[in-house]
């Protein structure tokens, strides 16, 4: 009788296959995983940046346009106008309005909404508003209508705003009509179960509630001058 010798794979030869091929798949997934994480955090540290310095070119521009302005928030005449929620700045023919990030998610011991819309109670964020004088300085309370306003930041994924933002007044030459203004601003995104109290960072990954990934803060500072007669009008 003649014995037929087949070739084939043992139960050992196929159970060794099939954990490489598992252990090859859950690296594949894991690799993945960690390149979509850093592809996350990458564009949302790019929106962040891009906004800081759309919004900061956009102040120094235009205040190189405008006449020098009381900075001082608790003078009368004052051009900056603070609230716990928000606050506004009024240089020549703009106003910006704006609330802060934990004014705009509310809660137990969140700040009141400052700067509203009248004509749709919609929140501002951070608004450009034409306002030739500066009314809306004036008289701090004066109504923001939307057909007026444009929005320098946006909600969407990242859910961007404004954590922070202060003037001050760092040099004053009246008799050539101008003055310099330190700008700050803290921009970021507005998870509050990723944030530091204090809004000017993100928490450590151990510590955070939310998704890591989507969280970025940034701090702006610029340097304006207003009445600058090369940039002027």
């Amino acid at each position: 009788m003649n014995h037929v010798k087949q070739n084939g794979f043992t139960l050992i030869e196929l159970m060794l296959a099939m954990t490489f091929i598992a252990v090859l798949l859950v690296a594949i997934a894991m690799t993945t995983i960690q390149v979509s994480n850093i592809y996350n955090k990458g564009l949302t540290l790019r929106e962040v940046n891009q906004a800081g310095r759309a919004v900061s070119e956009e102040l120094q521009r235009n205040i190189a346009s405008a006449v020098p302005f009381e900075a001082d928030p608790t003078k009368a005449n004052t051009k900056y106008v603070v609230r716990d929620g928000g606050g506004r700045l009024c240089i020549g023919r703009y106003t910006y309005a704006w609330n802060y990030g934990s004014a705009l998610k509310g809660g137990a011991g969140a700040p009141a909404i400052y700067n509203e819309y009248s004509d749709s109670a919609t929140p501002i964020r951070f608004a450009k508003v034409s306002d030739s004088g500066g009314s809306l300085c004036s008289n701090p309370e004066a109504n923001i209508l939307r057909a007026n306003a444009t929005e320098m930041l946006t909600g969407g994924d990242r859910d961007l705003a404004m954590h922070k933002f202060t003037v001050v007044k760092s040099a004053d030459a009246p008799v050539i009509g101008e003055a310099l203004y330190a700008i700050s601003m803290v921009i970021g995104t507005n998870d509050r179960a990723e944030l530091t109290t204090n809004d000017t960072s993100c928490k450590p990954p151990a510590e955070g509630q939310g998704n890591e990934n989507y969280c970025s803060v940034n701090q702006f500072d610029i340097t304006a001058r207003a009445g600058n007669k090369a940039g002027g009008n």
